[in-house]
């Protein structure tokens, strides 16, 4: 399970090469594209995530929040909080890697013209949850004073 904190950056450490399809290419020409899914809403979106060099055991990706979404530049509102499920896919190019709407799918169904340099998407390699909190520390409560519009009030002394 992935855990995160809305307003702020998620980052997960999956195991996506253990999960390799297309193992004729090098891994710096792979890359994750993620669908998340609301669980309670069922709004779907979708994001590749900012990749840092993939280790022996792990691959770690980092979404950043923003109010403006951008699945090329790993920019998504994980709003509504609460729980997520997510699909991560492999997509790998043969030519140079370049995250695009021309040169990257932008779901796991697109498929793009056949072009060494257009990203391929190969299959799903993991699945699993992600859950969002709410911001901690900085939520303001706001009281009212509830009035009432008629008096029934029974005095005795």
């Amino acid at each position: 399970m992935i855990h995160g904190t809305y307003g702020s950056t998620v980052t997960s450490y999956l195991s996506l090469l253990e999960s390799k399809i297309n193992t004729s290419v090098v891994d710096a020409k792979l890359r994750w594209l993620f669908k998340f899914t609301n669980d309670m809403t069922k709004t779907i979106k979708y994001g590749y995530g900012k990749v840092y060099t993939p280790n022996d055991r792990y691959v770690r990706n980092d979404f950043v929040h923003h109010l403006t979404e951008d699945l090329f530049t790993s920019k998504v509102n994980f709003k509504p909080y609460g729980y997520w499920s997510y699909e991560v896919y492999e997509v790998s190019w043969i030519g140079t890697v370049a995250l695009s709407a021309d040169t990257a799918p932008s779901t796991e169904t697109e498929v793009l013209n056949v072009d060494g340099d257009n990203g391929v998407v190969q299959g799903k390699v993991h699945e699993g949850k992600l859950y969002v909190t709410e911001t901690s520390g900085s939520e303001q409560i706001q009281y009212t004073e509830h009035t009432e519009s008629t008096t029934n009030y029974l005095y005795s002394n």
